[in-house]
């Protein structure tokens, strides 16, 4: 659970923007999109070499 200690006189705005960066760096909404639905591991496995290919290429790319 995320405690956000709330000083006094401090905005709430604020207070909502920590809680926002907070809660992002716990990951739990990127985990939960994740579980909501199933990916094969051939189609994880394909997506994995194609980033791979993409990243060299632009390396390449990058030295030349």
């Amino acid at each position: 659970m995320l405690i956000i200690p709330i000083k006094e006189g401090e905005n709430i705005d604020r207070a909502l923007k920590r809680f926002k960066r907070k809660f992002d760096k716990t990951g739990k909404m990127k985990q939960l999109r994740k579980r909501k639905q199933f990916t094969k591991p051939s189609v994880k496995h394909r997506q994995k070499v194609l980033r791979a290919a993409y990243t060299q290429k632009r390396i390449e790319a990058e030295v030349n």
